[in-house]
């Protein structure tokens, strides 16, 4: 529920707070004097589009606050607007955009107001509405999941399609160039050992030429390094049998011989692999420059050219068994739409059935609610060959307002207040339908006893009363019969102050509210007849 609406420099309004209660709020004043402006400013703080129209003469910005409480948690939503038209906002302290006011504010607050904000105008809301009633949503999640898959196996069946030519060109030049990798016989590690080899050929001569001088100092000249430590180790040896101390240093010496005997070999090795050998460097080039020419075709290295190859494979094979994968796709997809139609069609005969339910539900409250000799139907057509993924249906309630009048689309003929009144009567069946048939907390309803009065006025104030016994319901009303059946009964008005016009909401109760309620009934001066009925009115409309 709404907890409090804190609003500044908003149109007409200098600063205000708003906290409304529980159950049915309404708010009465003079036409103009900010009753929708408050309704405009919730609907700012929860998304809706920006108009720097709103803000207040003279002001730089203007800013809304509201704190809402769902599920035991308190939420505070805040959004200011600048003259530039830059738009700021913050759930709990934290930066928000527009969109995640609005996704908010979706599961929270239901505004109905005059025709541009009547999710009655919309067909699509018929149809949640009759799912909403009958308990559908989990056929029609299933639907919608049977739906992505078939799409799926359509698209993956489109993609797959491709004319003869196509495949033949395709197939032609995957195994082209299957064919000029497989040439290449690529060996993974071949690029290391090049990038060794080709600096030792490029520089052989040098190469040898420090090897044979380092090879012979260390293992095969005379006196070599080698040679010298293994007589060091052989005389040591000796002089252990007089000192045993000296084994250690034994074994220093000959560890140090078998490293100098590894290193002469290795450097044999490099000797080896440095001999000059003109054909084996022109061979080890033209092998550099054909690697480079498929890692800018292919990858970046041997690895990722594999990698391709392993693509390309896969897609050759795929083009020259297409047909068998066509017919395998198309089998799919036929049977993926056969599951969607059957349960379409299962869907369509809960919808069907519930319809007549809920026609009859929303018709018994419509007569009530003002409208006794109206028509209410609720259509629901299916196209053949029509899938969607809220099934193959389309619903849409139907209207004759009056004796004699042909029944049509409700979008097309009703007046602001006959649809307000259509969309009270349908909140009051799917909230006696269960706490899951709709479970927005809060309603906003604005103007909704347009062109209504007397007893048919009273019938939609105990209706209001009896939503808010489930839910927070804000409510702007210019008529007594309603107002006077809300617990919080607020009054907005307009004031002058140092030249300035602002708006005031005051909260009544008591001889203030009684009178109030009085002007509503007798017009802007209350008269002692006019209190009377409107004493009379407040205490019959007491639960």
């Amino acid at each position: 529920m709404l907890r409090s609406l804190r609003v500044r420099d908003f149109a007409i309004i200098s600063e205000l707070s708003l906290e409304p209660g529980p159950g049915l709020n309404v708010f009465t004043g003079e036409t103009g004097a900010g009753k929708s402006i408050l309704i405009e400013a919730l609907g700012f703080v929860l998304g809706a589009r920006a108009s720097t129209s709103w803000l207040r003469a003279g002001a730089s910005r203007l800013s809304v606050e509201g704190v809402f409480e769902a599920r035991g948690r308190s939420t505070t939503v805040r959004r200011e607007l600048d003259a530039a038209g830059k738009s700021r906002a913050a759930i709990d302290g934290k930066p928000a955009s527009a969109a995640a006011l609005a996704a908010f504010g979706e599961g929270l607050v239901d505004f109905h107001g005059q025709h541009e904000h009547q999710s009655l105008l919309k067909p699509a809301a018929h149809l949640d509405a009759l799912d909403s009633f009958a308990g559908l949503g989990e056929k029609r999640a299933e639907v919608g999941a049977l739906h992505r898959g078939w799409s799926a196996a359509a698209a993956g069946l489109e993609s797959a399609k491709m004319s003869d030519d196509e495949r033949r060109r395709r197939g032609e030049f995957a195994r082209f160039q299957l064919g000029e990798i497989d040439a290449a016989k690529l060996k993974p590690g071949e690029e290391e050992e090049l990038e060794a080899d080709l600096p030792l050929l490029k520089n052989a001569d040098r190469v040898r030429s420090l090897a044979d001088g380092a090879y012979g100092l260390l293992y095969a000249g005379d006196g070599s390094a080698s040679e010298a430590l293994q007589k060091a180790v052989r005389a040591i040896e000796e002089l252990c049998r007089f000192d045993e101390s000296l084994r250690q240093g034994r074994d220093e010496l000959e560890a140090a011989r078998i490293s100098v005997d590894e290193a002469a070999r290795r450097l044999g090795e490099l000797r080896r692999r440095a001999g000059a050998d003109p054909a084996r460097l022109d061979a080890l080039l033209g092998r550099q420059e054909q690697l480079s020419r498929l890692k800018k075709k292919y990858g970046s290295d041997i690895a990722g050219i594999l990698a391709k190859r392993a693509e390309l494979a896969a897609e050759l094979d795929l083009l020259e068994n297409s047909e068998k994968r066509l017919e395998d796709l198309e089998d799919a997809a036929e049977a993926a739409r056969g599951r969607l139609a059957a349960a379409c069609g299962r869907l369509h005969k809960l919808r069907a059935a519930a319809a007549g339910k809920l026609e009859a539900a929303l018709t018994k409250e419509i007569k009530v609610l003002g409208m006794p000799h109206a028509r209410l139907s609720v259509s629901v057509e299916t196209e053949a060959g029509r899938l969607g993924p809220t099934g193959g249906d389309e619903v849409e309630f139907l209207l004759a307002p009056n004796p004699g009048e042909p029944i049509r689309p409700l979008r097309s003929i009703a007046s602001g207040g006959e649809l307000s009144r259509v969309m009270l009567a349908l909140k009051t069946v799917l909230a006696a339908a269960g706490e899951g048939a709709d479970r927005i907390p809060v309603m906003v309803f604005d103007e909704i006893d347009a062109g209504i009065g007397g007893a048919v006025a009273r019938c939609v104030g105990s209706r209001l009363a009896a939503l808010g016994r489930s839910r927070q319901i804000l409510c702007v009303t210019h008529l007594a019969q309603v107002a006077c059946f809300a617990p919080r009964h607020f009054h907005v008005s307009k004031e002058a102050a140092g030249g300035r016009t602002s708006v005031r909401v005051e909260s009544l109760d008591g001889a203030r509210r009684l009178e109030t309620v009085a002007q509503l009934l007798g017009g802007l001066a209350a008269t002692e007849a006019s209190r009377k009925h409107a004493a009379e009115l407040l205490e019959s409309s007491t639960p």
